[in-house]
């Protein structure tokens, strides 16, 4: 799987001589955002169409304007300035890529809007519009004979001198990053068939290696030699055998580790407790936590934080089968706790909880942050575009917060009552992996991990919501999102 790259450029100049086949320009309904003479006498070309104010949502396109080399000029309107922020700046950007693709253009330029107009600071208004950019012009058509839209080949972005001398390292940034989210919507959108989880270790692994990570792979005799219960027993349904693979990164003089753990389920059929038609169809996404893990790795490799970093990505099929785990079995897990399994669709949590328990005990890292499609109960209370946040540490939930506003990737802290501990209490084990109550999932899903953690640093991030989207988005095509890459890459430089 090859990472996809869009050709990202700042340049200045004289607007109206530059060739390309597009310019883009961001317009606000009730104010000037833009400080170059030209562009300004651009934008005073829409006063005399009735039909663009500038309003979120509006489009305009020009043709043929006197003394222009571009042959069209777009007009995107980005609503009244005080509404006006990072994402929808990110957002505005996708969309232009997206329209020029689907015209079949070749190059745009984008005039970007000064940061002292918006009030905001110079690398608030680009870094997000060049990320819109670069992953507005992801395509992901591996399976289809028929290649109708091709990416645009070059973006320019139209901008200040200064942003020219102090911004340049950002593009460099940008698409490291970007990369790295554009490889985890792969990994998401191939199809479970071509990911089983040999296939999808093999896969990481022969990229990861390109970078400065130490690479291990466990497996399933090694699994079973070290004691890893849960794990295998989610694995037992299936002929695809399971692995575990670990990704380190380890700089010289690092003064803190943190793990990342995600969840890697390369299809979920639910077991015995087999999901209902409707709920099957896209299960090929329930990898999406050990995507975002192994991107992030692979992103952090190359712009090379003073933080260490361990990734551990425990991956299996489960599938149902004369081997299956049932209902009512009992399995002994990596920290020797015994867990009654109540419902083979819970899953997830006892694959994590191995994992988690065999990265505190042999790296013990300061931070562990795990990430996973964990729980549907998590959509249900907070839709399809936000993440659930769990965790008993203000401090470490705040650094994600504030990531996950800056990056849009939006997290929403969520509770973890001691009380509600007792719907997993089991009659014959230490645990169980389903509550007895069905209401409060994502909670009582959260509060089971917990119960690995012992006193380490941690956080939980249900991604079950925005992990996959079945329908395109403003720089997002259908299908795996590689949601958290972006922010555990920006979170990794706070920590």
């Amino acid at each position: 799987m090859e990472e996809k790259k869009v050709m990202l450029r700042l340049i200045k100049g004289d607007l109206y001589k530059l060739k390309t086949d597009a310019v883009v320009i961001p317009v606000a309904e009730d104010a000037q955002l833009h400080e170059n003479e030209q562009v300004i006498l651009l934008t005073g070309k829409t006063e005399t169409a009735g039909e663009f104010r500038g309003a979120k949502g509006d489009e305009l396109t020009l043709y043929n304007l006197p003394a222009m080399k571009s042959p069209r000029v777009i007009f995107l309107g980005l609503g009244k300035k005080d509404k006006i922020d990072s994402e929808s700046l990110r957002v505005l950007c996708g969309k232009a890529v997206k329209k020029c693709i689907k015209s079949s253009l070749k190059n745009i330029l984008i005039a970007a809007p000064s940061s002292g107009k918006l009030g905001m600071e110079i690398k608030e208004v680009l870094e997000p519009m060049l990320e819109g950019a670069f992953l507005g012009n992801h395509i992901f058509d591996k399976y289809k004979g028929e290649k109708k839209n091709k990416p645009l080949e070059k973006v320019d972005f139209f901008s200040e001198q200064k942003v020219m001398i102090n911004f340049s390292g950002l593009l460099s940034q940008v698409e490291t990053v970007c990369n790295g989210t554009i490889l985890a919507r792969e990994w998401v959108s191939t199809p479970s068939n071509c990911k089983k989880p040999e296939q999808f270790a093999k896969n990481i692994a022969s990229i990861a290696k390109k970078g400065s990570l130490i690479i291990k792979i466990f497996d399933e005799k090694k699994l079973e030699r070290l004691g890893f219960g849960a794990m295998l027993a989610v694995a037992a349904g299936s002929h695809s055998k399971p692995r575990l693979l670990i990704l380190e990164y380890a700089p010289k003089g690092a003064k803190k580790t943190v793990s990342i753990v995600g969840k890697g389920i390369t299809f979920d059929s639910g077991g015995i407790n087999l999901k209902p038609p409707g709920s099957l169809e896209d299960m090929k996404m329930d990898m999406s936590g050990a995507a975002a893990v192994a991107a992030t790795l692979i992103s952090a490799a190359k712009m090379k934080p003073k933080v260490g970093i361990i990734g551990v990505i425990p991956i299996v099929e489960n599938m149902p089968s004369g081997e299956a785990a049932r209902p009512g079995d009992i399995v002994t897990g990596y920290n020797g706790k015994t867990i009654e399994i109540n419902n083979t669709d819970a899953e997830g949590r006892l694959i994590l909880a191995d994992a988690i328990s065999y990265v505190l005990k042999e790296y013990r890292p300061d931070i562990l942050i795990d990430v996973a499609t964990l729980t549907g109960a998590c959509v249900v209370a907070l839709g399809e575009k936000i993440a659930g946040l769990f965790s008993p540490d203000d401090e470490l939930a705040e650094k994600i917060i504030q990531s996950a506003k800056k990056t849009g990737e939006r997290c929403w802290r969520m509770p973890l009552p001691e009380d509600y501990r007792e719907l997993l209490k089991s009659e014959f084990a230490d645990i169980s992996n389903m509550s007895s109550s069905k209401w409060g999932g994502a909670i009582t899903a959260a509060l089971f991990l917990s119960e690995f953690i012992k006193d380490t640093r941690w956080a939980h991030i249900d991604i079950a919501g925005p992990a996959y989207t079945k329908k395109e988005t403003d720089y997002c095509g259908a299908g795996g999102t590689g949601f958290g890459v972006r922010l555990l890459c920006d979170l990794i430089q706070k920590l």
